[in-house]
């Protein structure tokens, strides 16, 4: 068994307070986002978790006598890019090739929560695999293509006003499932992202195999990618519209789980 390059078991002997966050919250609260904010404040997880998955995938595959292949790493760098752009887990698995912009280190997601786009930031330390995942996608859909296939289903009535565009790479989804299915209705072989349960098992399997005793989820991530954004400095108003808030005193649940008092300011007297 090949030992992981980060245990999440060290990272929280490293930085007990952050993995403590949790249990400093209030614990009477109505709010059931507050309670659920509080119970997924695992902030010892994020790129730990992702280089736990990466290595223990690759372990897996080097067992079967074969290279790690794209669906082995794809939940890992579903997981990072969760904890690193705040985005929830079927708002990254249903991003197309034309939401992610290299060039502007944006992320757009479209039709979030309460059916509206918004946009997030690209991750400097995602780039590199991003674009190395993306050249095997592009790759396989070139295969799909060639075989007849090829097509992904496109939102709204955009496959009746662009017959082929459910074809183009730009509408492809950047994390593809592994088998393609004939739709009933155009008889179109097609592929669907990749299914959320497939994320869901990994962050399962390594939070199990990891020894951390906490409860959590994929949506453990989004609470401690604004968790520690807030906890860093930034402006809340910030804050809210990389989660998409509507409301600002949905924000400010994070807040109360740093602990920090209402607006999370710090005295001055603590910085002599």
């Amino acid at each position: 068994m090949v030992r992981p390059f980060l245990s999440l078991e060290i990272m929280v002997e490293h930085e007990p307070r952050r993995a403590t966050l949790a249990h400093s919250a209030p614990q009477s609260n109505p709010n059931p986002a507050l309670q659920s904010a509080h119970r997924g404040s695992l902030c010892a997880v994020g790129a730990p978790l992702h280089s736990f998955l990466w290595h223990t995938a690759s372990a897996r595959a080097r067992a079967r006598g074969r290279a790690q292949v794209r669906s082995g790493s794809a939940p890992a760098l579903v997981l990072e890019l969760l904890y690193g752009t705040g985005t929830r887990l079927l708002e990254a698995l249903r991003l197309r090739v034309k939401d992610v912009d290299f060039g502007a280190n944006e992320v757009t997601v479209r039709e979030g929560k309460g059916d509206r786009d918004r946009r997030t930031m690209l991750p400097e330390r995602l780039k590199t695999r991003l674009l190395q995942h993306l050249a095997e996608v592009r790759a396989q859909h070139e295969r799909d293509v060639a075989a007849g296939a090829g097509w992904v289903a496109l939102p709204g009535a955009l496959g009746l006003k662009y017959p082929n565009a459910g074809r183009e790479w730009a509408w492809q989804w950047v994390f593809p499932a592994g088998r393609t299915y004939e739709d009933a209705a155009t008889g179109q072989q097609r592929r669907h992202h990749l299914h959320e349960t497939v994320v869901q098992r990994a962050f399962k399997e390594a939070l199990r195999a990891s020894g951390i005793a906490k409860k959590a989820s994929c949506h453990t991530l989004r609470h401690s990618f604004a968790t520690h954004l807030l906890e860093t400095g930034y402006d809340i108003r910030t804050v809210q519209e990389l989660l998409g808030h509507r409301n600002v005193t949905t924000t400010m649940i994070y807040t109360h789980v740093l602990n920090r008092g209402a607006l999370g300011v710090r005295s001055p007297v603590d910085t002599l």
